[in-house]
C-alpha cells in the first residue's frame, strides 16, 4: 500500500479539438432568448403577507410562477404602446 503512495499516473494527451463540436457547444440554444436576455431589471417591492399569499395562491392555480403571473399583470396594466 505504501508503495502506491507517491507515485503519478500519466494522462495523456488531450485529443485535438473539433471546430465544428466547439462551435456547435458555444452557440447553445441561439434560436430562443435566455432568461437574462429578456429581464434585465430587478424589482423590489413591499407587500404584506397576505397578499403575498394570494399572490402565490393565484400563481399556484394557474399552473405558472409568481415572476410569469405578475409579468404579465404588469405587461397588461402599462402595454408598451402607451406614452
Amino acid at each position: 500500500m505504501s508503495g502506491t503512495r507517491g507515485k503519478r499516473i500519466a494522462i495523456g494527451a488531450r485529443p485535438p479539438a473539433s471546430p465544428r463540436a466547439e462551435a456547435w457547444v458555444r452557440q447553445g440554444d441561439a434560436g430562443e432568448p435566455q432568461k437574462g436576455d429578456l429581464y434585465t431589471a430587478r424589482l423590489t417591492l413591499d407587500i404584506t403577507p397576505a397578499l403575498r399569499a394570494r399572490i402565490k395562491i393565484a400563481a399556484f392555480t394557474q399552473d405558472t410562477t409568481v415572476a410569469e403571473l405578475l409579468r404579465a399583470l404588469l405587461e397588461r396594466e402599462f402595454p408598451e404602446d402607451t406614452p
